[in-house]
């Protein structure tokens, strides 16, 4: 055998020549606000609605933290008791989630609400398919603890999309 007969019979398992670049992920779309992102704005969030359930406690006559003692984990949550916490949540975030797709921990760690080609979600799918189908959800015994855990654990899909960011078609971002 010669040697050029040789080099051509083992170019056939040689490794392919051509030169691949790497795609760059944000060309793909808008890039997602991390897990830790989103989880951050949830517990300001939080510390924001306790904060002012407390001051609301302190100065009104009427107690937050009332606990029935009849209720259970299995007793349907008071319609009332949803509205009142509609009503905070409208009163603490609903400028900045119609203007701005953000909730105030949304703002401080520097994401949003949009739909996926980017452009900002109508208030009413934001506020009402985003946040009030949650909270209706809770009315009921089981069905709500189940929606809660659902909800939670699909962030953790590779689109980072949760329960409630695929019923109203909205994704969270960096803003």
């Amino acid at each position: 055998m010669a040697n050029g007969e040789q080099t051509v019979q083992d170019a056939r398992y040689a490794p392919p020549q051509a030169h691949v670049a790497d795609v760059d992920a944000a060309s793909d779309g808008p890039l997602l606000a991390t897990r830790w992102q989103r989880f951050g704005a949830l517990l300001i969030d939080g510390a924001l609605a306790f904060a002012s359930f407390w001051v609301a406690g302190k100065l009104l006559p009427w107690d937050p933290w009332a606990v029935d003692p009849n209720m259970t984990m299995w007793t349907p949550t008071p319609v009332a008791s949803i509205a009142v916490g509609l009503g905070a949540f409208v009163l603490l975030h609903g400028y900045l989630l119609v203007k701005r797709g953000q909730t105030v921990g949304k703002f401080a760690l520097g994401i949003r609400i949009t739909r996926p080609d980017g452009s900002l979600a109508s208030w009413g799918r934001v506020l009402g398919l985003r946040y009030l189908l949650g909270y209706v959800a809770t009315i009921l015994p089981v069905l709500g603890q189940v929606y809660g855990l659902v909800d939670c654990l699909t962030i953790f899909r590779s689109n980072r999309r949760c329960l409630h960011d695929v019923v109203a078609d909205t994704i969270v971002v960096k803003a």
